[in-house]
């Protein structure tokens, strides 16, 4: 899929440099498209395409943005397919998971989006005054590889639903998935100037999007590292800035636990989109009593949760996104070995059979304490550390010893008990025993996994600013 131009104003245009950024497949290791290096030049070009269609798009009618929500989900899933097995080359993502998630939950994202419209409250009264919500301009978004589409519409859908426009940087490592929804949002017959695409690089691109004058809000999910540089170019304009970043997810299992349910379940909550996951739950932490049978638990399950061809409708587990970060998992890895963390499964060789391609063996380690370099820093593979507890005061204290605060799980045989537990836990989303993900609740991070929220009414409300009008009293 070679791409040669930008989205920008309702047409695709020449870029204004002659730069491209090649597209690799993780598994087979050969390139598979291109796109177009954007400059600083054509960033100026987007903003101010998307200034000028703000106007109109701010005062268009519900019922116009409920509409272009509905046949944007209605695409998305028509395109299923062809987006699934885009994303699966892009990132490595086995076929089935992104049936699932890197494509049907931004279709029903963006499907939320408009039924949220039916009720939301755009103003009320409080005394003398009247207290609206307006959209809050022009906004940037800058994401990530690992859910490409999933985050690109988890800030478009909201940012359509609030009346704002738009200027997308996607990930270098998989922009692709992001020119066909460029395509997509044509076809549907947004206004022109409300969705801009410029693909390029982080460093040109995303930070002069950042500092841009005209750019009202930064809507940003990445490293901590990255989103840091974004808040800092962004400062100087003091513009709105919303940050998704990393995280360190710990996942609990108390003493009153059904301890098999939750060992078996801990490597999927670890191992999902194989480990290229922010809310991963890396760290299983377990009472020490049942050490023994849940680490032979979890080994069997790391054993025969095998690597493969993501296009195998078996597969669980894919690449590594590029062999940047196949190397950075595997130093990771051996500082655990060489720090003294016990290694019960997979380790820094190549998954037996496998010879070509970012692959990663799933790992596990036992003994893991909280000075070790791979119980602090998020690794972003499929790596689990096993940490034991001896009193539930101590495992809390454990699972908050984080800088970041994204996500967590809790276990337990009294729903109560966890509820509690859950509510000690300094982050932003905690599933209990298990509980699935919730595309209508808010996601977002405590500390230094980030600052506001997406998805639900939280994630609409990031796009609004808040006008107090007051009427003289009678």
């Amino acid at each position: 899929m070679q791409r040669k131009e930008l989205y920008i104003d309702g047409a695709w245009i020449a870029p204004q440099g002659d730069g491209t950024i090649e597209v690799v497949n993780p598994t087979t290791e050969q390139v598979i498209g291109s796109v177009p290096a954007g400059s600083s030049d054509d960033v100026n070009l987007a903003v101010a395409a998307a200034k000028r269609a703000f106007p109109e798009w701010a005062n268009s009618s519900i019922e116009t943005r409920m509409a272009a929500l509905n046949d944007l989900s209605l695409a998305l899933k028509e395109l299923t397919e062809e987006l699934a097995q885009t994303i699966t080359a892009e990132v490595g993502t086995p076929i089935g998971y992104s049936r699932m998630a890197m494509v049907g939950t931004p279709r029903v994202v963006a499907r939320s989006y408009a039924k949220m419209l039916e009720s939301y409250e755009w103003e009320h009264e409080i005394r003398n005054s009247v207290i609206v919500k307006e959209p809050v301009g022009v906004c940037a978004f800058i994401t990530p590889w690992n859910f490409p589409l999933h985050q690109i519409v988890g800030k478009v859908a909201p940012a359509l639903a609030a009346g704002c426009t738009m200027v997308l940087k996607p990930s270098k490592e998989a922009p692709l998935n992001a020119f066909l929804l460029a395509d997509i949002l044509h076809d549907i017959g947004l206004p022109p100037g409300v969705f801009n695409l410029v693909s390029g690089h982080g460093s040109e691109v995303g930070e002069f999007l950042s500092g841009h004058p005209d750019v009202d809000m930064v809507s940003f999910t990445g490293s901590t590292g990255a989103g840091i540089r974004v808040s800092q170019a962004a400062a100087p304009t003091v513009k709105r800035v919303t940050l998704e970043l990393g995280g360190k997810s710990a996942n609990v299992i108390l003493d009153d636990a059904d301890i098999i349910r939750a060992a078996k379940s801990s490597i999927g909550a670890c191992y999902q989109n194989s480990g290229q996951t922010c809310s991963a739950l890396t760290r299983l932490i377990i009472p020490v009593a049942h050490k023994e049978e849940i680490l032979e638990l979890v080994k069997q399950r790391v054993d025969g949760y095998t690597p493969g061809n993501p296009l195998d409708e078996n597969t669980r587990c894919g690449p590594m996104v590029s062999s940047k970060q196949q190397a950075s998992v595997h130093n990771y890895i051996q500082s655990a070995i060489d720090e003294g963390a016990t290694l019960i499964a997979g380790g820094t060789e190549m998954p037996d059979g496998i010879e070509t391609g970012f692959f990663v063996r799933p790992t596990a380690f036992a003994d893991v304490t909280p000075d070790m370099t791979i119980w602090k820093e998020e690794v972003f593979g499929p790596v689990l550390t096993i940490t034991t507890y001896q009193s539930e005061e101590e495992a809390l204290s454990l699972a908050n010893d984080s800088i970041y605060g994204l996500s967590g799980g809790v276990w337990s045989g009294d729903t109560e008990r966890a509820m509690e537990f859950a509510k000690g836990m300094r982050t932003g989303q905690v599933s209990i025993n298990g509980g699935p993900f919730n595309v209508s609740a808010p996601f977002g991070g405590y500390k230094q996994s980030g600052n506001g929220r997406e998805l639900g009414v939280e994630g609409l409300d990031e796009f609004l600013e808040i006008k107090a009008i007051q009427r003289p009293i009678e």
